[in-house]
């Protein structure tokens, strides 16, 4: 038995030692690195969980398949290698009212409509919308773009909990009960800032619609209602949860979409993933001010010496369509112009918010609560953007900065997508137990 075991081990030790070892990203070029993670990037799926939309970029006319000014375009997701974009059934709040909840209704139509135009009419060759985890495999191996639908503020339920399997069966995957003020099912963050609550966290509805939401498969979104809610439906939810962009509070305390740590801890527990946000002052709040700050000192002063006038908020406020329109191009021409002497004045000083500011949130949550839990959005076209993942077509930057830090292929593939594919997988699994057993 023994000579038997030494055989063996010989044999292994022979055969591993035979096998090509992995080479460590310190053993590495910065042009190896490079290329090592260009084939990573290109392997894995890369999933982005927050892009917001403005319908007119969806006409016959005017729309993705041509590189618009927006940040996430097919253009843009072809050169940076994002397959797979979650675009947004986003309403800010209003009143909670049956007008309100009437005109919140028309406008979240209207956005499924524009995305079902894109994948459907206008793009079925280049984009599909995706409903499951083998959908979005699918689709990406054919070298399609794919799309999925996430609804930002249930405000557009009304009071007709109908509608949540309504926007189900019309491609919607997540759904968070709040925005930016209390809706008629959730408290928001925002009541952080005058501590005035509307239901202490879940109304009544809040709590039905949790309910439909585990029963026909919509993944429940803890970015932007209040803690207490966020608990309150962790606690209730017979499903695991996300945070469809979000990051971590303790590396900005001052901003409270950011997650809290007993949050965190309880979004492990119910086995759930936050989806780390690439937003400037949510990142780093201090140095995205900073930055600011010296921009406009620095545009000031070369504006003064050519003698461009910029105009204040007030004033361009008051302009005519036509007059913003003239003022906005040679704005951007006077920056584009001078962007060179702009950035080195500013970058020297006062840098911007950048990846790697980006993938320390990535770094916290993963030693926090586990890398399972842990996934990627950018919040393009609302506000999102780092320097160097600015827009989609910089995809490949995040890849590169994770392999610079030293995390696997399968690592990697997990953050990217892996991590919220598995939670969908879950929802829907549940969904179909729920559905079953009434």
């Amino acid at each position: 038995m023994k000579k038997l075991s030494y055989f063996l081990g010989i044999t292994l030790f022979l055969f591993t030692s035979c096998q090509p070892q992995e080479k460590s990203v310190n053993d590495m070029t910065e042009e190896e690195v490079v290329d090592y993670a260009r084939g990573i990037h290109d392997r894995v799926i890369t999933l982005d969980t927050h892009d917001d939309i403005n319908t007119n970029n969806f006409t016959e006319d005017n729309n993705y398949t041509k590189k618009l000014p927006t940040q996430v375009n097919l253009p843009n997701m072809i050169e940076g290698g994002l397959d797979v974009a979650w675009f947004i059934v986003y309403t800010g709040q209003r009143e909670l009212t049956d007008e309100g909840f009437n005109n919140a209704y028309a406008n979240a139509d209207d956005k499924f409509k524009a995305i079902h135009r894109l994948a459907e009419e206008i793009a079925p060759d280049k984009i599909e919308i995706a409903l499951t985890s083998d959908d979005v495999r699918r689709i990406a191996a054919t070298g399609k773009k794919v799309a999925m639908i996430g609804i930002e503020n249930g405000y557009p339920v009304g009071m007709d909990i109908s509608r949540v399997k309504e926007f189900h069966d019309r491609g919607a995957r997540y759904m968070s009960l709040a925005h930016n003020g209390h809706s008629q099912l959730s408290d928001s963050n925002t009541g952080e800032r005058d501590s005035v609550w509307l239901h202490n966290g879940l109304s009544d509805l809040g709590r039905e619609v949790i309910k439909e939401m585990n029963k026909w498969g919509i993944m429940i979104d803890l970015s932007h209602p209040s803690k207490v809610a966020n608990m309150q439906m962790m606690e209730m939810s017979k499903a695991p949860v996300i945070a469809s962009h979000s990051s971590a509070r303790a590396l900005n305390k001052s901003v409270s979409r950011n997650l809290d740590d007993e949050q965190l801890m309880m979004l492990k527990e119910n086995g759930g993933v936050v989806q780390t946000v690439a937003f400037k002052s949510y990142l780093n709040t201090e140095k995205h001010n900073a930055n600011r700050t010296k921009s406009s000192e620095v545009i000031a002063q070369i504006a003064k010496e050519e003698g461009f006038e910029i105009k204040p908020a007030a004033l361009y406020r008051a302009m005519s369509r036509n007059e913003r329109t003239a003022y906005f191009d040679s704005y951007e021409a006077f920056q584009e112009k001078h962007k060179d002497r702009i950035d080195s004045l500013i970058n020297s000083v006062a840098p911007p918010v950048d990846v790697a500011d980006y993938v320390d949130h990535i770094d916290y949550l993963v030693k926090k609560i586990g890398i399972e839990h842990v996934g990627i959005s950018s919040d393009f076209d609302g506000g999102g953007g780092v320097e160097g993942w600015n827009d989609a077509s910089e995809t490949f930057n995040v890849t590169l900065e994770l392999v610079k830090r030293g995390y696997s292929e399968k690592e990697i593939g997990m953050i990217w997508s892996g991590n919220l594919l598995r939670v969908l997988d879950e929802v829907q699994a549940v969904a179909k137990e729920i559905q079953a057993a009434d």
